[in-house]
């Protein structure tokens, strides 16, 4: 044996080698044992005898198509078993090139795809079966193709189709082009009964029937068994059809010419016929009923006043009532015509949902959709359009109705929200302190690996970090990350407003709640329903407000100052703080409880000192949008600048860095920035001993007047006779003093 000859037979399929002119020259064992040709028959152009007569020219037309093109390919055809049986093979053909490119051997191989196109075949007759339906076709025409296909694949056979009869007691002979006509009239009826047939058994026992032997086998009466011999049926073998819920439809059958049992394919092509036969009597016997109801239906949507409409499994629409036909100014006939619906909605409303529609519609689920609708004058009106299915007795939709709502007055009080909240976050957004977050640090990719995890959450986030870090950043990255990136971003600075007015601010008030309310207005948890609101600076949050703030976030509700009726509000909150709020909860001027459903997810902004690695870059972007908004064209950035930058600790973070940029643009007359090294000043070094020595004492001193104002303020830090009015300070640098110096405000009450 030589080498070729081993590679062949060790490849674990049907394999062979060929020449460079198509002609075989090895033929593996596996070859050999399945076509039952001896070797040298094989050879040459002799293996084209195991091939079917109907694919031989495809196949070798296929083959010399890729000997001329020397490409690899593949071709489909029917292969002789040894016992005569042809089966579906995929031959697949590889060329072996030497070094020069030229083709020196063909390698192809055969691979068994009979059980494939079996299930193709029963697929496809299926879909056909369906599509007949769908087009109307009589139920006789569509079972008489179903024959049809089942006979392409057993082609020694003859299939059959019996129906139930009215009475339920006897089977009629409904399709089989191919059946004698001889033989006919003892099909039509056939009784129901244990010897009657494999027809008239596999009704009666519900079950598959198999007569090897028509001359000898019990189930056939005596009375039919000559007249059956006579018309070439010598075995036959059925299949019952059943819904279900066990009641016959009818019965398949295949009859053949020898005596013989069902191979295992024609096994699963009576069961795939049964089943076929099944869903096209059920679609069938569906349509009839729903026919007969369909005209008393139409009676009772036309006295509904609201739009209906009957759709077609695909969609298209079949009948309108007379409230759509009056809304539109159409007639019936109109109602069918292939332009209807786009005689009627919208075009863009059309294109917009087109595929959502088809989507929905092979869902075979309810849905809705929201659609603007020509009224007979021409205008368009919103409707909202439901869309529910009817099904048949298998569970198949074989209608949906279609019911139109004028929705009209909502969609402009949606759309006048919808400004408002768009004019509200460009408003916001134009606030921010810059665009993006810029930078690859470690320290930064920690923060946004944060934002990516929680972002899609609804927790509530607590973001610390110094002033100038860009926590805000931070909040309106996870906003425009998560669900509710659509709906509003709102942005409270509770340092900003005053004590007296936070609770309004946040919540809303009712006219007459206090002096000068004047009309009922809308807090920020109402503005933000639905969306995502920011409280910046948190820890300056009063006591009451405190407390207010906790209850909608335990209980998603509630109650405007000056009323007592609760708002229920979705919201997703997100703070911020500058402040150690664990020592504030120690201090006692900030509630545990608020501080534990805040920090659900903390994230800690870091520093730009601590990602100073991000400097550079962050130079660079607010040059260039500095200098955009300026008008000047800036190219390069000195070496000793960016020094400059880097070896500054900026205690203002990136916004103290923001208003260096802008400045040093402002002044910058070339295409090359640069600073002056005096707008960073370093403190001289001092000694040790001095410094400590002095710190203590301006420490002491701003303890004894602090406590003395709040004496006489009798601890109260805001208003025009706090402690922060008698020092002439802002209320939160004093906050902030009290908190750096540990001073308990409590102790100063009365």
């Amino acid at each position: 044996m030589n080498f070729d000859q081993k590679i062949v037979d060790a490849i674990p399929t049907l394999a062979w080698c060929a020449q460079p002119g198509g002609a075989n020259e090895l033929l593996n064992g596996r070859w050999h044992d399945y076509t039952g040709l001896p070797v040298e028959e094989g050879l040459g152009w002799g293996w084209k005898t195991a091939i079917h007569p109907d694919d031989l020219g495809g196949l070798t037309g296929k083959w010399q198509a890729l000997l001329v093109k020397g490409e690899p390919g593949g071709s489909e055809a029917r292969l002789r078993r040894s016992d005569g049986v042809y089966r579906w093979f995929l031959f697949q053909v590889e060329p072996l090139r030497d070094e020069t490119g030229q083709v020196v051997q063909w390698y192809g191989t055969a691979t068994d795809i009979e059980d494939r196109k079996r299930a193709e075949s029963l697929r496809a007759a299926e879909k056909r079966t369906l599509e007949m339906i769908a087009d109307g076709a009589g139920l006789v025409d569509t079972l008489d193709e179903l024959c049809r296909s089942i006979e392409v694949q057993a082609p020694t056979t003859i299939s059959t189709i019996l129906l139930m009869g009215p009475d339920g007691k006897q089977l009629w002979h409904a399709a089989g082009p191919r059946v004698p006509r001889a033989w006919l009239p003892a099909i039509r009826p056939r009784p129901i009964g244990p010897r009657q047939g494999c027809c008239g058994a596999a009704a009666f026992y519900k079950r598959r029937v198999i007569v090897a032997d028509v001359a000898t086998d019990p189930v056939w009466s005596d009375e039919n068994r000559q007249l059956a011999l006579e018309n070439g049926i010598s075995a036959a073998w059925s299949q019952p059809i059943l819904t279900k819920d066990g009641e016959v439809l009818g019965a398949f059958a295949l009859y053949a010419r020898e005596p013989r049992t069902p191979t295992d394919a024609e096994l699963e092509l009576i069961e795939g016929a049964g089943h076929i036969a099944q869903i096209a009597i059920g679609r069938q016997r569906s349509q009839e009923a729903l026919r007969k109801s369909e005209e008393e239906l139409r009676r009772i949507t036309d006295v509904i006043p609201q739009a209906i409409n009957v759709l077609a499994p695909d969609g298209r629409t079949l009948y309108a009532n007379r409230g759509t036909l009056e809304y539109t100014g159409l007639g019936l006939e109109d109602v069918a015509s292939a332009d209807f619906r786009q005689r009627v909605f919208h075009p863009d409303d059309l294109e917009r949902l087109a595929a959502e529609r088809q989507l929905a519609l092979s869902g075979e689920v309810p849905f809705e959709l929201e659609l603007r609708a020509r009224r007979h004058d021409g205008k368009y009106r919103w409707f909202l359009i439901r869309y529910n299915p009817f099904r048949d007795e298998q569970g198949r939709v074989i209608r949906w109705y279609a019911t139109g709502t004028d929705i009209e007055e909502r969609k402009k009080e949606e759309e006048r929200i919808r400004k408002e909240n768009l004019a509200l976050r460009d408003e916001i957004d134009r606030s921010s302190m810059f665009e993006e977050i810029v930078g690859s640090s470690d320290p930064l990719r920690a923060v946004l690996s944060q934002i990516a995890k929680v972002a899609p959450t609804d927790s509530t986030v607590l973001i610390a970090g110094e002033t100038g870090t860009g926590k805000e950043l931070v909040a309106r990255a996870i906003h425009a990350k998560s669900k509710r990136a659509a709906r509003a971003f709102v942005r409270v600075n509770s340092a900003a407003i005053p004590q007296a007015l936070i609770a309004s601010e946040l919540f809303g008030h009712e006219k007459g709640a206090f002096t000068g309310a004047l009309q009922r207005r809308i807090g920020r948890f109402e503005s933000a329903d639905g969306g995502t609101l920011f409280l910046d600076e948190v820890g300056e949050l009063p006591a009451e407000t405190q407390i207010a703030l906790l209850r909608v976030l335990q209980e998603r509700e509630f109650e405007r100052v000056g009323s007592s009726q609760p708002i229920p509000v979705d919201v997703r909150v997100l703070a911020a703080t500058n402040r150690d709020l664990k020592a504030a909860v120690a201090r006692g001027s900030f509630r545990e409880d608020l501080f534990y459903r805040l920090n659900v997810f903390p994230i800690a902004v870091p520093s730009l000192r601590e990602r100073a690695d991000d400097i550079p870059l962050l130079v660079e972007y607010l040059v260039q949008r500095s200098a955009k908004s300026a008008g000047k064209k800036i190219k390069r950035i000195a070496k000793t600048t960016l020094d400059l930058f880097k070896g500054y600790s900026w205690p203002g973070n990136v916004r103290e860095l923001q208003n260096v940029v802008e400045r040093a643009v402002i002044l910058c007359d070339g295409d090359t920035l640069s600073v002056d090294e005096t707008w960073f000043k370093h403190d001289p070094p001092r000694s040790p001993i001095a410094a400590e020595s002095l710190n203590g004492t301006l420490a002491d001193r701003q303890r004894e007047m602090i406590e003395a104002a709040l004496r006489v303020s009798k601890g109260r830090v805001a208003g025009p006779f706090g402690a922060a009015a008698k020092l002439g300070i802002p209320r939160q640098t004093l906050d902030s003093k009290i908190s750096a110096l540990g001073i308990d405000k409590s102790q100063f009450k009365t």
